[in-house]
């Protein structure tokens, strides 16, 4: 679904102010660095934009940090989400803070690549075994 006009500025916006789990994200993201898969940041979808977005897997990843905490930002979380998945699009919301984390980045970086389904340039299969065996 195209993105209204105003939805398209806003991404350029957001792209230019991103946070810092975000860009740390980005960077683990960018270039196909994750297994082969490609991700767009502040990619617009109909009226939203999600933070991070592979339209191979139709993942669409999400970074919360404690502005998603409000009442009224949950609530347009949950609509923004319900949205996204009748388009069948996944949603993987992960924390700033665990994004900020080195050990637990190693964990979301996995569950992203998982969620995005195995890419045979990482996850192919062993080469086989030299030595006749």
């Amino acid at each position: 679904m195209r993105a209204p006009t105003e939805t398209f500025k806003r991404a350029r916006q957001l792209r230019r102010s991103m946070t810092l789990p975000e860009v740390v994200l980005w960077q683990a993201l960018r270039k196909s660095r994750l297994g082969g898969v490609r991700f767009r940041r502040q990619h617009p979808i109909g009226p939203y934009i999600p933070d991070f977005y592979c339209p191979s897997a139709r993942l669409a990843v999400e970074v919360d940090g404690m502005a998603h905490d409000s009442p009224e930002q949950v609530r347009h979380d949950g609509r923004r989400q319900t949205w996204l998945v009748r388009q069948n699009i996944k949603v993987l919301r992960v924390s700033a803070a665990d994004v900020l984390s080195d050990e637990r980045l190693e964990g979301i970086l996995l569950a992203i690549n998982e969620a995005a389904g195995p890419s045979t340039a990482f996850w192919g299969p062993p080469p086989p075994q030299s030595g006749g065996g």
